[in-house]
Order: structure tokens, then sequence, then C-alpha cells
């Protein structure tokens, strides 16, 4: 079977349809900006305030379906800043809530493998009462940044594949 690749980032890579959002939709004061660097890597920085309640920065993409079917996993080449994030995945766009991951960065480049069914339910921090990721498509992911503290961060982005 192929390796299917979600997203890779290179130099002149369309990246309008990624999209950011952050806890301004709820007062929050974060701030983010996300671009291609010189090496065509997409790259995800700001500052993550909890000033008026905020906390979080969130990076999201969406797409036509991708089929998980006879996959397990998604991987990730990122690299961070040291600090935690969580990988986020929605099976259809217009569910309330994302399966979610936490993983913690080097600093240095990493491959991060993301098992599919580890991915657990959670909608406004709160994690749910269903199982955890099972469906056969996925229709959005996301990067977000909320460790419940002010912190500048930064994490570059390579490629995101299914395994």
């Amino acid at each position: 079977m192929t390796t299917p690749i979600i997203f890779n980032f290179e130099k002149d890579v369309n990246i309008d349809n990624w999209v950011i959002v952050n806890d301004v939709v709820m007062g929050g004061r974060s701030t983010a900006d996300f671009k291609l660097d010189e090496k065509g890597n997409g790259v995800f920085k700001g500052h993550v305030s909890t000033e008026n309640n905020g906390g979080f920065a969130s990076l999201r993409y969406r797409f036509n379906e991708i089929k998980t079917k006879g996959f397990t996993a998604i991987q990730l080449k990122v690299k961070g800043d040291g600090k935690r994030y969580q990988f986020r995945i929605k099976d259809a766009a217009y569910e309330r809530h994302s399966y979610i991951y936490h993983f913690e960065t080097t600093g240095k480049w990493q491959m991060v493998t993301i098992p599919l069914s580890e991915m657990t339910p959670s909608f406004r921090g709160y994690q749910l009462d269903i199982p955890n990721f099972e469906a056969d498509k996925f229709e959005e992911l996301a990067f977000l940044i909320g460790n419940k503290k002010n912190e500048d961060f930064e994490i570059l982005i390579d490629e995101i594949i299914l395994k």
C-alpha cells in the first residue's frame, strides 16, 4: 500500500486553506501566524495568552475526506520548541468534537507517530465519553497549543502522512 501524503510542505505550496483559529473567538488575546519559511516548511508561531479567559492558539486545515481504511497512524515530521502540542482530527468537518493526541517536541526535527486508535474525543478541553477515533475517514486536522500558561511558541511542519 502506498503511503498517502496528507500534506507535504515545500516552497511555493499553496497554504491558503490553512487557517488560524485562536482563543479570540471567545474573547481571548492569543496571537498566531502561519507562513512558509525559506526552506519551504510550514511555520506556526505566536503567543498564547491566558488573559481574558484565553489560553490557546490553533492552526486548522480542512480538505475533502481522506480515507483511513488500511492505515493505523498519522506521522508528523516536525521541529518544535520543546513545548507540548496537540494534533487534532475530525472525522467530519461539521462535527463539534475533535479527536486529539498530545505530543512533546524536542527542539530538533522528529517523527511523531500518532496511532489513530489512541486519539481521544474532546470538546472544549473536556474528554468525551465516546470511543476513541474509529472512523474510516477524516476531513480536518489541526495543531493546537494550550498549556494553561502564557508562552511564545513555534513549530515547523515538514510533512503529514498516513502510515
